[in-house]
């Protein structure tokens, strides 16, 4: 076969695979955080951009009550045996649509509150201001760790036909990225992105 013939083949699978690919803009991004040591505590500030496909925005609209977890962990690392984890935090708020009043509603921590439209509401789920995920006394100030947080539709929370039909749909399986940066607890009291 010639090379001509090789490239040509090489450039229509690329092609293919352009095209082959749905192009999603569903899914959850971060846009920013800072993590600051306030006193003796490490609160977290975040914001994530929420997509939801058409599918789960209907879902929403008739009833299907959402919950998005946030999770954060620091680990410090070990040759001798697993990782350490001196830090471990989970967040839930729950995203639900009350037809009577037209209005989103969003539960966190005790807090409760309305949005007129879903993208208000993505917003509130997607924004987490002061949340206390380390205590300084559980770090010692000479080690390095590792601080990770990310946000994720919680399946385990749907009612049972809905956990069946989110294994074989894609557009179910909404979460970002996994966050990871160094942490020196005697290091600046800020970081941010």
């Amino acid at each position: 076969m010639s090379q001509r013939i090789k490239q040509f083949i090489f450039l229509c699978l690329m092609v293919l695979c352009v095209f082959a690919t749905p192009a999603s803009a569903e899914g959850i991004k971060i846009k920013s955080f800072e993590l600051e040591r306030v006193d003796n505590d490490w609160l977290l500030n975040a914001s994530f951009q929420i997509e939801l496909s058409p599918g789960l925005e209907d879902a929403v609209q008739k009833g299907v009550v959402l919950y998005f977890q946030t999770e954060f962990d620091l680990t410090r690392s070990r040759w001798y045996w697993f990782d350490e984890k001196p830090a471990v935090a989970q967040r839930q708020t729950r995203l639900s649509y009350q037809p009577l009043t037209q209005q989103y509603r969003i539960a966190s921590d005790g807090f409760t509150f309305s949005a007129k439209t879903i993208s208000e509401a993505l917003q509130a789920v997607g924004s987490i201001g002061g949340w206390r995920v380390i205590d300084n006394n559980q770090l010692d100030s000479n080690k390095l760790y590792t601080a990770g947080f990310r946000m994720t539709l919680d399946l385990s929370k749907l009612p049972k036909p809905f956990q069946v039909n989110a294994l074989n749909n894609r557009d179910w399986n909404v979460s970002s990225d996994w966050i990871r940066f160094p942490l020196q607890p005697n290091g600046p009291n800020l970081i941010k992105r």
